[in-house]
């Protein structure tokens, strides 16, 4: 390996020269200005060796524009211009007189538009296919302006590179070269990674070479004699995925080339073509794929609540879940839904003909990604797992895996076999009643609508002789009688809840002068603007939507939770509708709007003392839920948006409680998970168990904004969303802390961001409690400024994460 190695290492001394990179030779066949070729004849421009060609292809009933490799009498494609444009009936290449390369429509009318296939600014002067299979531009002096191996489609040939930024998309089909359903990037951290097209979270790769982490760019390389590598620059660094061996009968009559191909089933394999000189037909082999032979391994390979699994003859195959059948019985891969509709989330019932029954059945050995909205402690048993979901409405399948029982809502996505996974999956079935049972009921319902009306009359003329008694008595008190009374019936049926008044629909509809004064929407519902007309209080009416059918026992629940908390920095709940479908929530109006007006769209940033109060009126919100009444509660989604401030500029954590009450994938996320991009600690991502903690963390996250009065989100480092945590850790590391926040002490400062920074720890236990957080912003605690003794980045996909080790403190590590 010693020869290859001080190969690789003088190819990166040479300089990155366009015509060396394009390999131009002498004897390369030259285009003139003014050539053309068209569909109607069998016209190509080809290499000097005839190996590769340039021109148009049959697609379909149609034809593209490409470069295909000549092996015998067929092709295999290799680049397509414009792959995702539809075939053309007929057309011609036009290399025109003033330089550019362009294609028309056949038949042309006059004025007709001309297509582009180059994007070269410069006017080129004569072109070429070469023998390496890059179709070059050149202008005057024989420098490359333009090239196909620049723009790489899904395969990468012998002497072309994959630049950092670039990538691969898969194809449809092998016979039809429009982008497919795979992509392979060269990320800007150094990452080579296969993702299913349209993905971008780390948990849709399925592959990776795992050299991000180095502060490199690197370039995927494929080298003449069939080696695989990366490489950069500046820093001499290599790493090579593969090296081909040369075939033992190798000779001075054999020409090898290879082709590097994304192919459409989501794999990257590496071809060699062989050919022979004394008339032997050419032969082509696969030499390296990845991820495996295992097909399953890709992900997306078969759709949502589907799992692949391979036949006996290594292909893959798709079966939907119990319960569940084929989107399109023609197109397997598309993925699956339930076989019978369930109207919501349904529970054991029967009504007068049939009888909806919810059991959970069993599916072993199989691998999910998971999404789960709830993480149930790893002492739950199997057996629980299966029961806890069984008795929750919005839990459609209960996944246990490493002794962790997670609770999941539909769809799911990326199931193969074999694994050790678990699934318990709810299904719903229905039975007709019998009809001899049918006739006993009715005859059961016939006596007793005869009963029932007969006990109804009696009881009507009762209650009018007892109405006429009452309205002589006291007509004086029914002229007063308000609608805005509360009702007795509500208040049965929900329950009393100590403090809060139940309001009918009615009552609210006119109450927001019928929902017309919008102010916000948020994840769980829309928050409207009210009056109280009996007390001319001012009133924010939230409506929760995408509630559950059945949700009112959950409801009440959790109303009352909410009703226990009493904190100066929690918004106060007066009331609440559970009428029919409707579910909504009255809390005290907030006329100062949100954290996030107040930091991002006012015309100037509050002082810092104001700041420094917001983020102390906060945590101690959050300490009191976290920790100072009996069952903590996790707030799951803390952000600017969610913090109100009242006419004394206080601040109040609004939507607590209400994680619970949203029933599926409603909330402003990604991937199913409760919360905001942004703001998610990282076990969200992972299996496991959810903790006040992720609340700490996503405080750690607006701490920080509060302080720079600037969006997480918005912050860009090389056109790429850049962690705040991370950029303020650099600006204080750097000496530069004036970045974070202008005109503020720097001591003050720094102390500041080192408690939002270790409240951003990627590891749970790392964090402090709410209780620590808020001694050390009123200045009880002093951290010190020597905090970080070591940065460690935890990289996985595009996202960054920083541990720290830290210092004890003067009193004790919280």
């Amino acid at each position: 390996m010693f020869p290859h190695i001080l190969f690789l290492s003088l190819l990166l001394l040479v300089p990155e020269d366009p015509n060396f990179a394009a390999g131009a030779s002498a004897n390369e066949s030259f285009i003139t200005l003014g050539s053309s070729i068209n569909t109607s004849s069998t016209q190509y421009w080809s290499s000097s060796s005839g190996r590769f060609a340039f021109g148009f292809y049959p697609n379909g009933e149609g034809f593209s524009i490409g470069v295909w490799l000549v092996i015998g009498v067929s092709r295999t494609i290799v680049w397509t211009a414009n792959r995702d444009e539809p075939p053309i009936a007929g057309g011609s290449i036009i290399f025109g007189h003033g330089g550019a390369l362009q294609w028309s429509r056949t038949p042309s009318t006059p004025g007709s538009q001309l297509n582009p296939i180059s994007d070269s600014s410069t006017p080129a002067a004569s072109a070429a296919m070469l023998n390496t299979g890059n179709f070059v531009l050149y202008d005057m002096n024989r420098q490359v302006i333009w090239s196909t191996f620049s723009f790489p489609t899904d395969t990468l040939l012998a002497g072309q590179n994959l630049r950092p930024g670039r990538f691969l998309l898969s194809g449809v089909s092998q016979s039809n070269h429009a982008s497919g359903k795979y992509r392979l990037e060269n990320q800007q951290d150094g990452n080579l990674v296969m993702y299913p097209t349209g993905t971008i979270d780390s948990g849709s790769a399925y592959w990776s070479t795992w050299t991000f982490n180095m502060g490199l760019l690197l370039t995927l390389s494929l080298d003449p004699n069939g080696t695989i590598w990366m490489f950069d620059r500046k820093n001499s660094y290599t790493k090579v995925l593969f090296h081909a061996n040369q075939p033992s009968n190798a000779s001075p009559d054999m020409e090898i080339y290879y082709r590097l191909t994304f192919d459409p089933d989501g794999i990257l394999r590496l071809y060699s073509h062989v050919f022979f000189k004394l008339g032997r037909a050419p032969t082509t082999e696969v030499e390296w794929l990845e991820p495996g032979s295992d097909r399953c391994l890709v992900k997306g390979v078969c759709g949502p609540n589907s799992f692949c699994h391979l036949t006996v003859t290594g292909e893959t195959s798709c079966s939907c879940l119990p319960g569940f059948e084929f989107l399109s019985t023609n197109q397997s891969t598309l993925g699956c839904w339930r076989a019978l509709p369930t109207g919501g989330c349904v529970r054991n019932s029967s009504n007068d003909e049939t009888r909806v029954t919810t059991t959970m059945v069993e599916v072993k050995n199989t691998t999910w990604l998971e999404n789960p909205y709830a993480v149930l402690p790893a002492t739950t048993s199997i057996e629980a797992c299966k029961l806890l979901c069984l008795s929750d409405c919005a839990c459609d399948i209960a996944m246990f895996s490493d002794s962790y029982c997670s609770k999941q809502m539909l769809p799911i996505r990326y199931g193969r076999m074999p694994g050790n996974t678990t699934l318990f999956v709810k299904i719903y079935t229905y039975q007709t009643i019998s009809g001899t049972r049918q006739r006993a009921m009715s005859i059961h319902a016939n006596s007793a609508l005869i009963s029932g009306v007969s006990l109804a009359i009696f009881s009507l003329f009762v209650l009018l002789v007892a109405s006429l008694l009452l309205i002589c008595r006291h007509r004086r008190s029914l002229a007063h009688m308000t609608m805005t009374a509360p009702r007795q019936e509500d208040s049965r049926i929900d329950g009393n809840i100590v403090g809060l008044r139940s309001y009918s629909f009615q009552e609210l509809d006119l109450a927001t002068n019928g929902f017309g004064e919008e102010l916000g929407k948020g994840a769980y519902g829309t928050v409207f603007k009210g009056v109280v007309a009996d007390t001319n209080q001012d009133i924010a009416v939230k409506r929760l939507e995408k509630m559950a059918e059945d949700g009112q026992r959950e409801f009440n629940r959790e109303v009352r939770v909410i009703a226990r908390t009493h904190h100066r920095n929690l918004l106060r709940l007066l009331g609440f509708c559970n009428e029919g479908i409707h579910r909504l929530l009255v809390y005290e109006y907030m006329p100062n709007g949100s954290l996030a007006n107040l930091l991002f769209h006012s015309d100037a940033s509050p002082a810092w003392s104001k700041r420094v109060a917001i983020a102390l009126d906060v945590a101690r919100g959050l300490q009191y839920l976290h920790s100072e009444i009996e069952g903590p509660i996790i707030h799951c989604d803390i952000k600017p948006e969610n913090i109100l401030i009242d006419s004394l500029g206080i601040a109040k954590i609004a939507d607590f409680g209400l994680a619970k009450l949203l029933i599926g994938n409603q909330t402003k996320t990604f991937t199913g998970i409760r919360g905001t991009r942004g703001y998610l600690a990282p076990e969200w991502s992972k299996n496991r168990a959810i903790t006040v903690k992720a609340d700490v963390y996503s405080y750690g996250i607006m701490l920080l904004e509060v302080i720079s009065c600037k969006k997480s989100m918005d912050l860009k480092r090389a056109g790429e969303e850049y962690n705040i945590s991370e950029w303020a850790y650099e600006c204080v590391m750097f000496g530069d802390a004036g970045k974070v926040a202008d005109g503020v002490d720097e001591a003050e400062l720094v102390r500041m961001v080192n408690v939002g920074i270790w409240c951003t720890q990627s590891e749970p236990v790392m964090r402090p409690a709410m209780k620590s957080v808020a001694l050390m912003i009123e200045g009880a605690i002093e951290k010190n400024d020597e905090v970080c003794l070591k940065r460690c980045k935890v990289q996985q996909g595009s996202s960054v994460y920083h541990q720290f080790k830290y210092m004890s403190l003067h009193h004790g590590t919280p």
